[in-house]
C-alpha cells in the first residue's frame, strides 16, 4: 500500500519535562511524514480520537506512536488496517537517563530515527489461509484418566473429538489401582469408581469417537492440518484433526535395573504395583508360599531421585506408600508396618495421611542407603538411621515394598538427534532430543515424536508454557508431561485441552498460537536465491520447515512460531515477515546518528530479545536504574533471528559496540523459543572473521545471557561494556 505517515509524541509520563519535544518534532519532518503532532496524554480518550480523526480525515495509514514501551498500553495503540511502531521514549529513555541532558535527546532523536526506518520497511500481514480445509477436531492419544479428562473437556466446550487407546478398554493405569492416596484420605474412596465413572461418559458423550485396541500409524501437516492415520483390529481411518493432546501416561521404572542392595529379586520383595495388584486381588500375602504378612517394610525412592538410576521424583511415591502401609494397618490392625525414608514429601494437606499414619503405628525409618537381604527367618533391612544417629536392622520381614518411580512413555525407543551435524555443514547446532518410539509417527523432517528433556518428558518452555511441546499444537498433559497424581491429572487433561482449543481457534485466524500470540505475519520464501544449505530446517527449533527431495524447504506455516530463527539462520537472507525482516532491522540501526570520534559519544548497539532482555531493560527503567546513554536498543523477536549481516552493518556504520542481550540456555534455559539464544551464541563464533576482516577488536561484540528479573544486573552490565568500548577506541569506520 502507499504509505501516509504520522508521527505521534507523547508529553505525558516526564516525557516532556526531560526532552525538547519541538526539537524531536523536527526529525520526523526531516523524514518528510505527513503529520507530526504531539499530546499531553496520548493514551487518553482526546489523544486517541486526535490519531482516530488523522486516519479518518487525512488518511493516514502508517503511525509511529513515541510515547511509552510497546509492552504496555499495546490494546489502546491498536487501529485497524494500520501499520503502527512503538517507540519508547518512556522507559529506556527519560526514565533511565537524566533530564535535559543532551545525551537524552540524542537518545530519543534516535529511537525515533529508527522507528521511522521501521516503519518504512513494514508491510501490513496477512492472515495465513491454507488452500485446503482446516479442522477444528481434537485428537486425544491415550485413554487414561489424563485423555479422559482432555476428551470430557473439550466435547464439552463444542469440539468434535476422537480418543485413541492402543489397550482394549479404556482406564489407563488406574483402572487397576483399588484406592487412591488423596486428601482427605477415606477407607473406600475407590479408585476404579472415578474411572468407571470417567469411562461412561466418554462412551456416552455425542462429541467423542472412540478406537481401542489401536495406535496412530502416522501423523503429517500441522495445526488444523493434522492428517492422521488410525490402525484398528487391521483396518485403517484416516481424519483431519486441528490439534492433538498427548495423554499417554506412564510405566513404572524396570525394577531390575535397581541396585542389587535394594534386594529385587529375592523372595517378597515386590514393587508398589505388584503390592496395588495384590490388594486388587483380595489379600496382602507373602508371594512366595502366600502366607499372612505380618511385618511390612516400605522402602521409598527406589531408585528414584538417584542420578544412576530415575534422577528426579514421581511426586506420588510418599503419598502411596502412606496408602499402603494404612492399607496393610486395615487388614491386620497388629502387624508391624514401616516406612524407610529418605525425606517424607507430603505437600500441602496431604500432611494429614502422614499423620495418620503414624496414629496407627506406622514405624518411620530415616535411611538414605538401606540394604535389603535374605535373613535367618525372612527379609532384613540394615542401614544408618539418621535421626537416631546409629545402625539399625529391621529383620523378620514378611514383605518388602520397592516404591519404584514413574517413567514417560515418551521415553522409550532409538534416540535420534535431529539437528546433528551434516556432512558439507559449516558447524553443528544444538540437536534436539527425539525418540524414534511408536505414538505419534510424526512425517517431520526433524524426528517422528516430540523432542523430549534428558528424563524423557516432552519439552517446551518449562516456565511459561506448560502444556506445550516443541511441536506446535501438540500438547501433552498428565504423568506423560510430569509425574502427578490423579487429581492433579484430571486438572492437566482438561488444561491442555484448553490449549488445544486455543490452538485450533487462533490457527484459523490465520494467528500464531504463542508467545507471539495473535501474530498474523509468518515467514516468507525468495526461493530463487535459495541454495538448499538446510539451515533454516536444521535450525528452526519448531519443526516448521519441511524438505523436498532436492533440499529445498516446505514451509508449515501452521506449525510456525514467529520466532525468526530461520531468517537469522539463512545465509542469502531470502527469509522475512511483512513486518520483521533482515532489511529492516539493518535499516533500523544504519538510522543511529553516529557522531564522530571527536565528539567523545560512542554508540553502542544492543540487540535485546523481545521476551526477557527487552522487558528487564523496560524494568530497569520503571525504577530508574540508569545506563549509559550510549546506548541503542533494538528488540528482536527472538535473539535466534540475529543475522550476522547486522553486526557488519553496525560496525562498518562506525558504531563502536555490539551486545547481544539473550535468554538462558542450557539444561536450565528460559528461551521461549528453546535455544534461540544459543543458537545466536553459535552464529557469533564466526564473528571473529568478519572482525578481522574489518580490522576490528574482537572485544567491540559480546553476548550476555539475562532473564527478565535480571533487570538490576543491566546496568553493570551496559556500563562495563561501555568502559571496555572507550579503552579500545573509537571505531576507525566512523565518518565512512
Amino acid at each position: 500500500m502507499e504509505k501516509k505517515t504520522g508521527v505521534y509524541i507523547c508529553s505525558g509520563c516526564g516525557i516532556g519535562d526531560a526532552l525538547n519535544i519541538d526539537q524531536l518534532a523536527g526529525i520526523a519532518g526531516e523524514h518528510n511524514v505527513a503529520i507530526c503532532k504531539n499530546h499531553a496524554v496520548l493514551c487518553s480518550k482526546e489523544g486517541l480520537q486526535l490519531i482516530r480523526n488523522d486516519i479518518e480525515q487525512e488518511g493516514i495509514n502508517t503511525i509511529v506512536i513515541a510515547a511509552c514501551s510497546p509492552r504496555v498500553m499495546y490494546d489502546v495503540f491498536s487501529f485497524d488496517g494500520c501499520i503502527i511502531d512503538r517507540v519508547n521514549l518512556r522507559e529506556q529513555v527519560v526514565w533511565s537517563q537524566p533530564p535535559g541532558d543532551e545525551n537524552t535527546q540524542m537518545m530519543a532523536e534516535d529511537y525515533l530515527r529508527m522507528g521511522l526506518a521501521k516503519v518504512n520497511r513494514m508491510e501490513l500481514p496477512e492472515p495465513y489461509k491454507p488452500d485446503i480445509e482446516m479442522s477444528k477436531d481434537v485428537l486425544v492419544v491415550g485413554g487414561g484418566v489424563t485423555g479422559m479428562s482432555a476428551a470430557l473437556a473439550a466435547a464439552s466446550a463444542g469440539y468434535r473429538v476422537t480418543l485413541v487407546e492402543k489397550s482394549s478398554e479404556l482406564g489407563g493405569f488406574q483402572k487397576d489401582v483399588k484406592e487412591i492416596a488423596t486428601f482427605p484420605y477415606k477407607k473406600g474412596l475407590q479408585s476404579n469408581n472415578i474411572v468407571s465413572d470417567l469411562i461412561q461418559k466418554v462412551q456416552g458423550h455425542e462429541n467423542i469417537r472412540v478406537y481401542t485396541g489401536a495406535k496412530i500409524e502416522s501423523t503429517a501437516g500441522g495445526p488444523g492440518l493434522f492428517d492422521v492415520k488410525i490402525s484398528q483390529n487391521g483396518s485403517s481411518f484416516e481424519h483431519r484433526f486441528g490439534a492433538i493432546v498427548l495423554a499417554t501416561g506412564w510405566v513404572p521404572y524396570d525394577p531390575t535395573k535397581l541396585d542389587k542392595r535394594l534386594g529385587y529379586g529375592l523372595s517378597n520383595v515386590i514393587t508398589s504395583v505388584d503390592f496395588e495388584r495384590m490388594v486388587a486381588e483380595g489379600g496382602i500375602k507373602r508371594p512366595k508360599d502366600g502366607g499372612e504378612a505380618k511385618n511390612v517394610a516400605f522402602v521409598l525412592c527406589a531408585g528414584s531421585r538417584d542420578p544412576n538410576y530415575l534422577p528426579y521424583c514421581s511426586t506420588v511415591c510418599c503419598l502411596t506408600s502412606l496408602k499402603q502401609a494404612l492399607e496393610v494397618k486395615r487388614q491386620s490392625p497388629d502387624a508391624n508396618v514401616f516406612i524407610v525414608y529418605k525425606e517424607m514429601r507430603t505437600p500441602g494437606q496431604s500432611e494429614d495421611l502422614y499423620r495418620r499414619a503414624q496414629e496407627e503405628g506406622v514405624i518411620f525409618v530415616r535411611c538414605q542407603n538401606p540394604e535389603v537381604s535374605k535373613g535367618a527367618q525372612g527379609l532384613t533391612i540394615k542401614g544408618f538411621e539418621d535421626l537416631v544417629g546409629e545402625e539399625i536392622v529391621i529383620d523378620d520381614l514378611d514383605l518388602v515394598v520397592l516404591a519404584t518411580g514413574m517413567v514417560p512413555t515418551t521415553s522409550f525407543g532409538e534416540n535420534v538427534l535431529a539437528a546433528e551435524k551434516k556432512e558439507g555443514e559449516e558447524e553443528a547446532v544444538p540437536a534436539d532430543v527425539i525418540l524414534n518410539s511408536d505414538i505419534l509417527n510424526l512425517q517431520y523432517r526433524q524426528g517422528p515424536e516430540v523432542p523430549i528433556l534428558k528424563y524423557g518428558f516432552p519439552d517446551s518452555h518449562f516456565i511459561c508454557f506448560p502444556y506445550e511441546s516443541r511441536r506446535t499444537g501438540i500438547y501433552p498433559a498428565g504423568c506423560v508431561r510430569r509425574p502427578m497424581g490423579i487429581a492433579s491429572a484430571i486438572e492437566d487433561g482438561a488444561g491442555a485441552a484448553m490449549k488445544a482449543i486455543q490452538c485450533i481457534e487462533l490457527v484459523h485466524k490465520g494467528m500464531a498460537v504463542h508467545p507471539r500470540a495473535g501474530d498474523t505475519s509468518f515467514p516468507e520464501f525468495f526461493m530463487q536465491r535459495c541454495t538448499q544449505c538446510k539451515r533454516c530446517t536444521v535450525e528452526c527449533p519448531f519443526g516448521a520447515i519441511n524438505e523436498d527431495e532436492k533440499a529445498n524447504p516446505l514451509p508449515q506455516p501452521t506449525r510456525c512460531r514467529r520466532c525468526g530463527v530461520c531468517m537469522g539462520a539463512c545465509p542469502e537472507r531470502i527469509i522475512s515477515f511483512k513486518n520483521y525482516s533482515v532489511g529492516m532491522i539493518g535499516d533500523m540501526i544504519k538510522a543511529i546518528n553516529v557522531p564522530d570520534e571527536y565528539e567523545e559519544k560512542p554508540r553502542i548497539l544492543v540487540l535485546a530479545c523481545e521476551n526477557d532482555a527487552y522487558p528487564a531493560l523496560d524494568m530497569a527503567g520503571v525504577r530508574r536504574m540508569g545506563y549509559n546513554p550510549w546506548v541503542r536498543v533494538v528488540p528482536l523477536r527472538c535473539l535466534g533471528s540475529m543475522n550476522l549481516i547486522w553486526i557488519a552493518d553496525a560496525l562498518s556504520s562506525g558504531i563502536d559496540g555490539v551486545v547481544l542481550l539473550g535468554c538462558k540456555y542450557g539444561d536450565d534455559y528460559q528461551c521461549h523459543f528453546i535455544k534461540g539464544s544459543e543458537l545466536a551464541n553459535i552464529r557469533l563464533s564466526k564473528i571473529k572473521e568478519t572482525l578481522d576482516r574489518l580490522a576490528l577488536e574482537s572485544d567491540r561484540v559480546r553476548f550476555e545471557t539475562v532473564s527478565i528479573s535480571d533487570y538490576d544486573r543491566l546496568s553493570k552490565i551496559l556500563d562495563e561494556f561501555s568502559e571496555r568500548v572507550q579503552e579500545i577506541g573509537p571505531n576507525p569506520y566512523k565518518g565512512f
